[in-house]
């Protein structure tokens, strides 16, 4: 996951080198969470077939394409085939790797096995652009070292993922092998929409650092540290992950309100700190933010996962991500193209509001009809 969100601080140095507008930037950051989505729908539940390793093995595989290409990178083409090959990877990663963490743990750790799996998601996620943008600001080839690095990590990532116990056995004939798109089954229709809706709102807080935050501090904070702008990504992931390592003490049930009410709270400050052209209040809604999306995230997913019948666990996980990445992705595009005519700050400033109207419907109906206990 690390690699998904490697080029994030690089954006600008590759409008020095290329020459693209703020809407390109936005543009090619959905192509890859296009990717996520079209694997997740075509082959989400192919793990649930073929296994939980091959698909892993996969996974790796395609983001290894993805980093040779920004590594031999001469133009958009590269980068936008880049990106997908990487929106691929994290779409085969995102519902497979989940489910084999869950199927992997010793029997009543599930609720430890949930929280190691998407940390680990949401960890990958914040350490690609503070790798990178250190590497980038401090060392040599800012825009190779970083996927040099990446292919070093991949590398190990393979040799242990091949050592991993296979969780997925058919004792009669294989299940014909073909896309599936959105399975929820009717065991968990009750609260996949609301804990979904929370999701999608959650990760367009996180595609609004990971896709334009660099450009927000560039063009509104005058900060151009690419390690600064690495950094600021990286708080609102580790954020993350610390909320979903509190859900454990706020419950389930409690925390998917309680993290929307966060989400609505770390929005307000977002926004304030366009406003007042703050660095330390855009930290301070980072992690504000961030603790709400990764409270509600990691509820919402231990529902869904927790309910959905093992044979169509991994499916069901990947529709949930199928929202979510739809969330990092469609919010981000209209913050580039309303930049066009209201510049970024403004675009910033709307983004906040509908985001905050989202996550402030989704805690309402969750605090009034909270999910039956799993």
């Amino acid at each position: 996951m690390t690699g998904t969100t490697l080029p994030t601080p690089l954006y600008g140095l590759y409008r020095e080198q290329i020459g693209f507008s703020e809407l390109i930037v936005t543009v090619v950051f959905a192509v890859y969470a296009i990717g996520v989505i079209a694997a997740l729908l075509l082959a989400g539940g192919f793990s649930d077939v073929l296994g939980r390793r091959p698909v892993l093995l996969c996974a790796l595989g395609l983001a290894a394409l993805s980093a040779v290409c920004f590594l031999f990178e001469g133009g958009l083409p590269l980068l936008f085939t880049g990106r997908v090959l990487s929106g691929f990877s994290a779409g085969l990663l995102s519902g497979t790797g989940t489910a084999a963490v869950l199927e992997l743990a010793p029997a009543g750790h599930s609720a430890r096995a949930g929280f190691a799996a998407t940390a680990a998601n949401m960890g990958g996620l914040g350490l690609g652009p503070l790798l990178s943008g250190t590497l980038a600001q401090y060392a040599p080839w800012p825009l190779r070292l970083p996927f040099l690095a990446h292919l070093a990590l991949l590398a190990v990532a393979m040799a242990v993922t091949s050592l991993l116990p296979e969780t997925v056995h058919h004792s009669g004939a294989r299940l014909p092998l073909r896309p599936q798109g959105m399975v929820v089954p009717s065991e968990v229709r009750g609260v996949f929409a609301t804990c979904a809706l929370a999701a999608f709102a959650g990760f367009s807080l996180l595609g609004l650092f990971t896709a334009v935050a660099p450009a927000f501090l560039a063009q509104t904070l005058d900060v151009h540290d690419l390690a600064v702008s690495g950094t600021v990504v990286f708080c609102v992931f580790c954020a993350s992950a610390c909320g979903q390592l509190l859900m454990g003490r706020v419950g389930t049930r409690n925390a998917l309100p309680v993290g929307c009410l966060l989400l609505v709270a770390g929005l307000l400050v977002v926004g304030a700190s366009l406003l007042l052209a703050s660095l330390p209040v855009l930290l301070a809604g980072a992690v504000t933010g961030g603790i709400g999306q990764g409270l509600a995230f990691r509820a919402g997913l231990t529902v869904v996962s927790t309910m959905a019948p093992n044979t169509q666990r991994g499916a069901t996980i990947s529709a949930f991500f199928v929202v979510a990445y739809t969330g990092i992705s469609v919010p981000v595009i209209g913050i580039g193209a309303l930049s066009v005519p209201l510049g970024l700050r403004n675009a910033g400033l709307v983004f906040a509001g509908c985001v905050m109207l989202l996550a402030a419907a989704a805690g309402g109906y969750l605090w009034q009809r909270p999910p039956a206990r799993a």
